[in-house]
């Protein structure tokens, strides 16, 4: 891919902040030598070029090729094909390289082919068991394209967990409260939902979770619909919901957006948290109506952001 056709393929990035409560996603697509697709959210890709000289770095997980230096960074390149396994890729796959930021970090993709960049509703983005017989923990969810191939979005967040490592979470004063308060959460990433419930472990405070926005969006209507039935306030049983942005089925936006328009939801506190850590991200946040947001994964952050909400 030329200098050019990658500026062309990114250059609209700020027109796409639009997208917030539209429930769409754009999706940077790409190859890894076979006759499989698989894609990224265009929110974390940075650039797309030639790969550049690689240096070795030794004691890296297989599949971390080394570290480049971009514009004075050091930073970790991944052969994606070698580290999920891909079957049947070719040795000189990774021909070319997608810088991506996510999670407060820069890392490049090494691929073997950039497409284009395609838009879809997320209600058309499925979670990997329900379209695949096996479900592989590094795909995140599966799109249709309209000539019927499957699309596989890799789980980033997971991938660079287990190449980087995850962030430890350090000792964290608990919520001191005279009644237990309770978070629902949601986020699609098994990794990121680990490292939620380890915050919310520490600070001692319950939880209910989801794995996807409408599952999300259903139990929360469930709940709500039972306490009604019950006379008690809502916020007794929910103190906070914490959601993520990208999601198979309804993005974290779309959720948002009707929690804050359904009433019986009044007072209770909306936190976006999200590996898309940039400031057009949170100004899509700030369109729908979150109370705050949150870059993924900082413990001390995220526990810091939750405690005067929980105690308000």
């Amino acid at each position: 891919m030329t200098i050019q056709a990658n500026q062309k393929l990114l250059d609209s990035v700020d027109g796409r902040t639009k997208l917030a409560g539209s429930n769409k996603l754009e999706i940077l697509l790409f190859t890894l030598g076979t006759n499989e697709v698989f894609g990224i959210n265009v929110f974390k890709v940075r650039e797309v070029s030639q790969t550049p000289p690689v240096t070795k770095t030794p004691n890296m997980p297989n599949g971390v090729e080394g570290v480049i230096s971009l514009r004075g960074n050091i930073i970790p390149v991944i052969a994606l094909a070698k580290f999920i396994n891909i079957e049947g890729a070719p040795e000189d796959t990774g021909q070319n390289m997608i810088v991506t930021e996510f999670s407060r970090r820069t890392q490049g993709f090494l691929v073997h082919d950039v497409d284009r960049i395609i838009r879809v509703d997320w209600d058309k983005v499925k979670p990997p068991e329900s379209m695949l017989a096996g479900n592989d923990t590094l795909i995140t969810a599966i799109t249709e394209l309209p000539d019927g191939k499957l699309v596989s979005i890799l789980d980033v967040e997971q991938i660079l967990a287990s190449a980087i490592g995850e962030e430890p979470v350090p000792d964290l004063p608990p919520v001191e409260t005279e009644a237990e308060v309770s978070v629902f959460f949601v986020d699609d990433s098994a990794v990121a939902r680990k490292e939620i419930i380890l915050v919310l472990d520490k600070l001692g405070v319950r939880y209910q979770q989801a794995n996807n926005g409408l599952e999300a969006w259903e139990r929360l209507q469930g709940i709500a619909s039972h306490a009604r039935g019950d006379g008690a306030p809502l916020h007794d049983q929910i103190k906070l919901i914490l959601v993520d942005a990208e999601m198979p089925e309804m993005d974290g936006y779309v959720l948002t957006k009707n929690i804050k328009s359904d009433p019986r939801f009044s007072g209770i506190p909306v936190v976006m948290h999200s590996s898309l850590s940039s400031e057009a991200n949170r100004v899509m946040g700030q369109r729908v109506g979150v109370d705050a947001y949150v870059a993924k994964f900082d413990p001390v952050v995220l526990s810091e952001t939750l405690r005067p909400l929980l105690l308000r």
